[in-house]
């Protein structure tokens, strides 16, 4: 017997939900539909309110019903599950789903989706609580000499009222409207603004002013998901360029300026000249990749001498954990043989500082990585690399988990892969890793179930923080010189998380920091420093310019460890480094400026994150500033109920001896297998 959610249809201001029932005997007369939250684990049962046909029902729910009070709680995950009780069959099953709905907007400020499972079963997703100053829309392009713009017309099904399509001209402090009509679709709107409208040489934003229930109001135009698909480029007949882009806060803006000249474009010939070289350059990728495949299909013999193969994320860093054992393995036992495996970009670095290296993908690279004893990584190797049963892979991972991970996350949206093939591939993956390193039982229960892993897990701490409990301040003042930091400064540092909205097409991502960095030096700078620490694939978009001896940008820095250790105290979002920046007991802000869309729209949290993080969230840029004030002037937190409370479940295994519990670990395997 199944049942499948296989369409939503709106009924004066309720849901109504249509179930395809396989194998379910008749009659129908007893059926119901039980809803049960996931968290909470609260239920509603609703009866089956139309029998369609022998195969289709339907039930009438109030999507309203759907939330409720539950100590601040704003997100609610309603699991389906048929209700059967008859004569001779009674029980519950589970509504799968083949229907996945757009975001539904019940009022101004909370919505529900219905979703499905990893598994594919039903969620009917209620969301409550989002800022009631946003608008989202549906689509925006640059087409036909026009700006359009595609949104909803109606809330809970009722019209919106007097709708304008609005741009505003911060700087100058003007606005212009421009009338929104109806589309043929049922309840959505285009609204078009000509481009030869546009005034010249300004940048502004996108609003939309309407009345709902009697209330004028003024809403910022966002757009959730990236700009990917939408044409955003335009020249005009008046050879004027228009360019539409993306805020770090969703929202949208619009440029004006002149279009390239003759010249200019003939001087972008060698950026296609390169483009053409890239293509080149992967279709050779393409033909190693075959090789690779050749090469480690062949087998080889492990080596006389026990060798351990080190690699941080993928080869494009010697850092983290990686690097933080391979340091005290060369000073313990120096007569093993040790090599990283790197990317070329980093071919520099290890010559400079005497660490042996293999490059990556090539034929030396297959051979050493066969060869070897020991793999020692803090990220995935490709599926294509054969690991030999002589080798012990020594995963050390790469953080704490906050967000949702492998088997953890319901729907993955990534291109060229499908839910079911990125689980199987993680899991495969996972159960290569002959042990893991966790720290913390938090941690180990989450990569246990995340990463389907059912062999060793070391629960010794990450040994990249050893660096944290055992410098000494000379230590401290010793980096700040290094890194060019004033010693007489509190130093901020603000290391937020990759956002997968930020990437725009390939190989250009955008980013624009979320408070003003004029605000930060006026209120500041007389006092205190700003670092920089962003991901790598958005820290080439960042411009710091005019800020020289205030705000210094270390997105490049190899070990983060360092930034830490010269920091007063930490802001980031929902990036994973505040588990980390714990062990020194300085004070944390979360400044999650886009926080429901970002959890709506994108991943998922283990953690409450309005109950469980170790310092105080800021909603707003004022509110951070005034944040940050504070907390300068409390540097250690110590004495801080919660913040203690997070430090014993999340740090307090890690002693400092993190490396070395992992090189006795490694000489313990050498020893038993020689």
């Amino acid at each position: 017997m199944r049942a499948i959610l296989s369409g939503l249809h709106h009924k004066k201001n309720k849901q109504e939900l249509e179930l395809e029932l396989i194998d379910v005997p008749e009659p129908f007369d007893d059926l119901a539909v039980t809803f049960l939250e996931k968290q909470t684990q609260a239920s509603i049962t609703f009866p089956i309110s139309k029998v369609v046909s022998a195969e289709v029902v339907r039930i009438r729910v109030d999507a309203n019903d759907l939330q409720f009070s539950q100590e601040g709680q704003s997100e609610f995950s309603w699991e389906l599950y048929l209700n059967l009780q008859q004569q001779h069959t009674r029980g519950l099953i589970q509504v799968e789903s083949e229907y996945l709905s757009d975001r539904h907007q019940l009022s101004l400020t909370s919505f529900y989706q219905v979703n499905s499972d990893a598994n594919g079963m039903a969620l009917f997703n209620m969301h409550t609580q989002q800022a009631k100053s946003d608008f989202t829309i549906n689509a925006i392009n640059l087409q036909n000499d026009q700006l359009q713009v595609i949104g909803r017309s109606r809330l809970n099904n009722q019209p919106i009222e007097n709708q304008r399509l609005v741009l505003k001209n911060t700087q100058q402090d003007s606005s212009a409207e421009w009338p929104i009509t109806k589309m043929g679709i049922h309840g959505l709107f285009t609204a078009a603004i000509p481009l030869s409208d546009l005034a010249a040489n300004t940048t502004q934003q996108l609003f939309i002013r309407s009345t709902v229930d009697g209330e004028d109001l003024e809403q910022r135009v966002v757009l959730a998901k990236s700009l990917a698909g939408q044409v955003t480029q335009a020249i005009t007949g008046s050879h004027r360029l228009v360019i539409l882009e993306k805020r770090y806060d969703n929202g949208i803006r619009v440029q004006e300026t002149a279009a390239p000249t003759l010249p200019q474009r003939l001087a972008n010939i060698p950026g296609k000249v390169g483009g053409a070289t890239r293509l080149l350059s992967m279709l050779m990728d393409k033909v190693n990749l075959f090789r690779m495949r050749r090469l480690f299909k062949r087998g080889h013999r492990p080596y006389d001498q026990p060798t351990i193969i080190f690699e941080s994320f993928g080869g494009r860093q010697v850092s983290d954990s990686p690097y933080a054992i391979y340091q005290l393995f060369t000073q313990l036992y120096p007569g093993f043989n040790f090599v990283w495996s790197i990317d070329r970009v980093q071919k520099k670095f290890c010559k400079e500082n005497g660490i042996p290296f293999v490059i990556r993908r090539t034929s030396k690279w297959v051979r050493t990585l066969e060869k070897s004893s020991f793999w020692i990584s803090n990220a995935r190797f490709p599926s294509w690399v054969r690991k030999p049963n002589y080798v012990t892979y020594i995963q050390t991972w790469h953080g704490t988990p906050l967000k949702k991970l492998g088997l953890d996350i319901e729907n993955v949206s990534m291109p060229g892969t499908t839910t079911a093939k990125y689980h199987a591939n993680f899991v495969r993956e996972a159960n290569r890793w002959d042990a893991l390193v966790s720290p913390n039982d938090y941690s180990t229960k989450i990569f246990r179930s995340a990463f389907g892993f059912n062999n060793q897990i070391l629960k010794v701490g990450y040994p990249r923080n050893d660096e944290l409990i055992n410098s000494t301040p000379d230590d401290v003042v010793a980096l700040k010189e290094q890194l060019g930091i004033p010693l007489d400064k509190k130093v901020v540092l603000y290391a937020p998380t990759y956002r997968d909205n930020q990437f725009a097409e390939k190989g250009k991502y955008t980013f624009e920091l979320p408070f003003s960095l004029d605000e930060f030096r006026e209120r500041f700078g007389q006092d205190a420093v700003l670092v920089l620490r962003m991901h790598y694939l958005i820290s080439n978009a960042l411009d710091i310019s005019g800020y020289e001896g205030v705000v210094f940008d270390f997105s490049n820095h190899p070990n983060i460890s360092d930034l830490y250790l010269v920091s007063d105290m930490l802001i980031t979002d929902y990036s994973s480094v505040f588990f980390d920046f714990a062990y020194l007991k300085r004070p944390i802000l979360f400044y999650p400026y886009d926080y429901h869309m970002y959890k709506d729209e994108l991943r998922g949290f283990y953690l409450d994150y309005e109950k469980d993080l170790p310092g105080e969230i800021a909603h707003d840029e004022n509110q951070l500033l005034d944040l940050v004030a504070a907390k300068l002037q409390t540097p250690d937190m110590s004495g801080d109920t919660k913040f203690m409370d997070f430090y014993r479940r999340f740090c307090a295994i890690d002693d400092g001896l993190s490396s070395l519990k992992i090189v006795n670990y490694v000489v313990q395997q050498i020893e038993k297998n020689s």
